[in-house]
């Protein structure tokens, strides 16, 4: 739990902005009632709140739910769309209707802490902050989860990562949890092409010559995925959508301040690459492997390092989980998810409708 430092002041409850809360859904029938039960709860003006709900064409009892709650609460505004037409056309439709100064995006499936909304936007006092990211918590389910998934572990070191980036204002990708931009910096999202909508409204943002800040005290929740193969389709599809969203804010590549292109070569760029990078040394490796010793090395230091993740893999299916086979086998598929995401681009074959996969 991260509080708020001794030397930041207290928000003024006073000025804080209007703020309209966005949720694109689909089929979520399971969580919708929470969710709106969730933001109800919350510690903030509802004079000041409108959440805005457009559930995409969705074949179960999502639509019922959400109509049923707009009539309970007055700050409750539902869309129901009779033919689906992807996350980012709901998106772009939902923020046409939104009142309100400052955009909030989060999901179905996510859990505000009471104080999150109020610590989340009280950050746009500083009227060069044009978004600001706020701390998602991964939790692993009790129930049929496989340990072999390790996408919390490596979620710390990701929100490490945001944590310094938001200090200095450049923040790379926010979490589609739980994010906020000011409504005049918004653009539409692109509806035939495959997006990372969250990363894009970043990117939008940093574009646009403001910062990107991230909120530690603003924190909020969501499932793992019980299942690693359920974990590997999601980054395959993210991996995908990543660098059809670079194609739209390529220019920060190089831009003049260096420190926001070092910071998306470094935390995103590069690591995208990885995959390459990994067959590329274990091909050169292998034809210099009789040059010296030092070749020689670093060859075995791989296929020992392979075989830790082909055991890891064995292991999962015998649902044996042991820290350090499987923290290798994770890492190895979440770089195979990312070249076959690469592919996917490259051959346009990721579509720009998908279904949410269960976290």
């Amino acid at each position: 739990m991260f509080k708020r430092k001794p030397g930041n002041p207290k928000p003024d409850r006073k000025s804080l902005p209007t703020v309209s809360i966005l949720i694109s859904a689909f089929n979520e029938e399971q969580v919708i009632a929470d969710r709106i039960e969730n933001i109800k709860n919350l510690d903030y003006d509802f004079n000041k709140v409108e959440l805005i709900i457009g559930s995409d064409c969705s074949s179960d009892d999502t639509n019922i739910i959400i109509i049923e709650k707009s009539r309970e609460y007055n700050w409750v505004n539902t869309q129901v769309y009779p033919a689906r037409r992807g996350k980012a056309n709901v998106l772009n439709e939902l923020v046409q209707l939104a009142k309100n100064e400052i955009l909030v995006f989060t999901d179905a499936n996510s859990k505000f802490e009471k104080e999150a909304l109020l610590n989340l936007v009280s950050n746009f006092k500083n009227e060069n902050v044009g978004g600001v990211c706020g701390r998602l918590n991964l939790e692993e389910p009790k129930d049929k989860f496989e340990r072999s998934n390790r996408e919390k572990l490596y979620w710390k070191y990701e929100t490490h990562l945001k944590i310094l980036e938001g200090g200095l204002g450049i923040l790379i990708a926010a979490n589609g949890g739980i994010y906020a931009i000011r409504k005049k910096l918004f653009v539409k999202f692109p509806v035939n092409e495959a997006i990372t909508d969250d990363l894009f409204q970043t990117f939008a943002v940093l574009d646009q010559g403001y910062k990107f800040h991230f909120a530690s005290d603003a924190a909020a929740s969501e499932d793992v995925s019980k299942e690693i193969k359920t974990e590997f389709n999601r980054k395959v599809r993210f991996a995908g959508t990543n660098f059809q969203t670079l194609k739209f804010f390529h220019k920060l590549l190089f831009k003049r301040k260096l420190l926001l292109s070092y910071a998306l070569w470094s935390h995103k760029i590069i690591r995208w690459f990885v995959p390459l990078l990994l067959i590329i040394l274990f091909l050169t490796n292998l034809f210099l492997i009789s040059y010296n010793q030092f070749f020689n090395i670093i060859f075995t230091l791989q296929i020992i390092f392979y075989s830790l993740a082909l055991i890891g893999f064995i292991l999962n299916l015998k649902k044996i989980n042991i820290s350090p086979f499987s923290i290798v086998y994770y890492y190895l598929i979440s770089n195979l998810a990312l070249l076959i995401g690469l592919i996917k681009f490259l051959t346009k074959k990721h579509s720009f409708v998908w279904n949410s996969t269960p976290r």
